[in-house]
């Protein structure tokens, strides 16, 4: 069965939706998220402003719509690295999955802002933004979850902490979620579960540090330190190394 063809006002529609997004991103850029404005954006693309309300009828719909594009634009970056890899290659999986995650957030340093930057004043992100939000860490933690079935362990909490000290209560909703989602069908330990979440805010850390500016005079490359970070974090998850030592090509 053929799909049935797009009229002109619905191509028209959906071009000036482009251009109204592209515009929002631009002030992205120069502004930040807190400084978006449907009426500059308006302006930008030669608009009243009551015509953009046709298409998002409040700075918040435009925000939404922003984010989960953002994020799914993300998701497909990192996804798409990821299964370039044999998919016994957990080392070079990681390090492919982490390395796109840099290079898509350094390429965009705006739409980085919005997802990873100060919350915006009186802007709550409703729940359709939390799928396409979850997608790098599903990526991140099925690496972690096939290098376990195969073997790998975490470097041992310090000092014999652990789930017997309670760490495990701290990540049950973690835990809950790598299970929903089969994200590690041989089940993980709870220091594995750690990790990864450690993981997962030190790379968008060491990300959002270098973006902002907080590397600057202490790291001479930031993209070498990003790869020592990631092999590193790899390293206490019990990820082995890549099978190939250019299985994972650097990006960005």
């Amino acid at each position: 069965m053929s799909s049935t063809p797009r009229t002109a006002r619905a191509l028209a529609r959906e071009t000036l939706t482009r251009q109204i997004l592209d515009a929002a991103r631009a002030r992205l850029r120069s502004d930040g998220p807190a400084a978006l404005s449907l009426r500059a954006v308006a302006r930008d693309v030669g608009m009243v402003s009551s015509a953009v309300y046709r298409y998002f009828p409040s700075r918040d719909a435009l925000l939404t719509r922003l984010l989960i594009d953002s994020y799914e634009e993300l998701g497909d970056a990192v996804e798409q690295a990821e299964a370039r890899l044999a998919r016994e290659d957990t080392g070079g999986r990681w390090l492919a999955a982490c390395r796109a995650l840099r290079a898509w957030c350094v390429a965009r340093p705006g739409d980085f802002a919005l997802l990873y930057g100060t919350p915006i004043p009186g802007y709550a992100a409703p729940r359709d933004t939390v799928e396409p939000a979850t997608r790098v860490i599903r990526v991140l933690a099925g690496i972690v979850g096939d290098a376990y079935a195969a073997g790998a362990r975490p470097v041992p909490a310090p000092g014999g902490t652990g789930a017997d000290a309670g760490v495990g209560d701290l990540v049950a909703g973690a835990r809950t979620f790598v299970v929903e989602r089969g994200l590690a069908p041989g089940g993980l330990e709870t220091e594995s579960v750690v990790r990864t979440l450690m993981a997962w805010s030190q790379l968008f850390g060491t990300v959002s540090f270098e973006l902002f500016g907080h590397l600057v005079g202490s790291v001479g490359d930031t993209g070498r330190w990003y790869d020592e970070v990631a092999v590193r974090l790899a390293g206490d998850l019990g990820i082995p190394a890549p099978l190939e030592a250019g299985s994972a090509d650097r990006s960005g």
